[in-house]
This record gives structure tokens, C-alpha cells and sequence, in this order.
């Protein structure tokens, strides 16, 4: 059974870090509509849904992605690069808890999951202003005596690698060929985003379907064209605190 960790829009959503992006102010009303229809989504797509505890003083606290990395064989806690996250950590720890081995990073590297990409037995990891050489070293250790090739990919402009480029399955990753390169990326066949839609590379694949900002028509064309099946979701409020759809979620097997 798939499992979906999710946890509600805080509060306090509106202090969220901003890296890239200037400050426009989060409907918070909206936002937990959106993601409320976006948490339906992940069922409808056959996620069982598992919800953390809220965190109304953590601004971030949505985005649970980034507080850990899952591999079938364990559960790597992070150390996130914006130090006002790291209180998001231990809850998420306490659940994932009950499913794998846990381990943590430690405070001499920063990471945060929305840098990493794995795509069977090969993780990339995005080197930002969120995840350094030190945190991305720490992954390694943890992965490489599992059998993964972990694999540094640096990205330009964009907060994190998936919001540069995400796996659609059968080979293809989407992505925006000003942020990050294909030949980063061995075997790979580029989908490049619309030159107009810049942020619309960030995709969940869930079974046969993909989970896919709403807002992104003319990339929705092309993922379409190339023969996927597409579930789209509105995700405009959360997007202003620099979050995509994959950011909102962790999903293990």
C-alpha cells in the first residue's frame, strides 16, 4: 500500500522562508482549500493518508518533504538548510518511526529532501542554498553500503532540484532546461517545461497518473502529448511560499 505523510498549512504560513521569490501574501483560507483537494488527489490516486501533527509555529511546517529522505530500506531525517525548519524534524521522525529504520543527519551539513531526486537505485542530489557538499556527503554515507549511487547535480535559480526538474516515469524527466541540464542526467529523455511556465517542472507520478499543477496548461500539453495520463490540482497559494506539489507530501511503497 502507498502511504502519503501530509500535514496542514500552518498558521503562521505567511512568515515562510522565501529564497528566490519575493513576498506576495498566502490566502490561508485558499491555501488549505488547495491543499485539501490536493490530499484528496493522493487518495483518489490510491494513497493512504496519513496526517502529522500540526505545527501552527512552524511556517513551513507543510512542506514535509524536505525533513526526510525514504528509501525501501530506511529513513534518512534531514538537517535542513533554513535553520527556522528544523523544528519540523522530530514529529516526522516519530512517525516514519513505525515504517523504517531511522537515522539523522547531523548538524555538520545542511539537507532538505526537495533536493533529492532517486530514480530506482541512482539519487540525485541538488547542491543549493539548502543542501551542501557536507549534507549531501552524510546522504552517501547512509545510502551507498545500500546499493545507491548518490550523484551531485547543480541546479541554477530554482530553490531546489524538483523544482528544476522531477521523474515522470519510463525514462522521462521533466524539466527546465535553464535550471538544471540533461546531461546531468544519464539515460534520461529531456520533457522540457514551456518557456513561459518556468515553475511548472515540480510532478508526482502515483501509479499510472500525474499529480500536476493546475495552473501549467501548455507543459499539461506537452506531458499530455508525450502519452501521460494527468491528474491536475490547483497549487497557486502554496507556490507563494516557493512549494510545489511534491514538497507537501512524503510517499513511501
Amino acid at each position: 500500500m502507498t502511504t502519503a505523510f501530509v500535514r496542514s498549512v500552518s498558521t503562521a504560513i505567511n512568515e515562510c522562508e522565501l529564497t528566490h521569490m519575493d513576498r506576495e501574501p498566502v490566502d490561508l483560507d485558499n491555501a488549505r482549500a488547495q491543499h485539501a483537494a490536493y490530499v484528496d488527489a493522493l487518495s483518489d490516486l490510491g494513497c493512504e493518508i496519513h496526517r502529522l501533527p500540526a505545527l501552527d509555529h512552524q511556517p513551513d511546517a507543510v512542506f514535509v518533504e524536505d525533513t526526510a529522505v525514504v528509501v525501501p530500506e530506511l529513513a534518512v531525517l534531514t538537517n535542513p538548510g533554513a535553520a527556522s525548519r528544523r523544528g519540523e524534524v522530530d514529529t516526522v521522525g516519530e512517525v516514519l518511526s513505525a515504517h523504517r529504520k531511522v537515522v539523522r543527519l547531523d548538524d555538520s551539513g545542511t539537507l532538505e529532501g526537495g533536493d533529492v531526486l532517486r530514480i530506482d537505485r541512482r539519487v540525485y542530489v541538488g547542491l543549493s542554498t539548502r543542501s551542501c557538499e557536507q549534507g549531501i556527503g552524510q546522504l552517501r554515507a547512509f545510502l551507498e553500503p545500500l546499493g545507491y549511487d548518490v550523484v551531485t547535480v547543480r541546479h541554477r535559480d530554482a530553490l531546489h532540484l524538483k523544482t528544476a526538474c522531477t521523474y515522470l516515469g519510463d525514462g522521462v524527466l521533466l524539466l527546465n532546461p535553464e535550471w538544471v541540464d540533461i546531461e546531468d542526467f544519464d539515460g534520461l529523455e529531456p520533457l522540457e517545461c514551456d518557456p513561459d511556465e518556468a515553475f511548472a517542472c515540480n510532478a508526482i507520478r502515483i501509479g499510472d497518473k500525474v499529480l500536476f499543477p493546475a495552473e501549467f496548461t501548455r507543459t499539461q500539453e506537452r506531458i499530455e502529448a508525450r502519452g501521460f495520463a494527468v491528474h491536475p490540482v490547483s497549487a497557486s497559494e502554496l507556490a507563494k511560499a516557493e512549494g510545489g506539489l511534491t514538497c507537501s507530501s512524503i510517499i513511501i511503497d
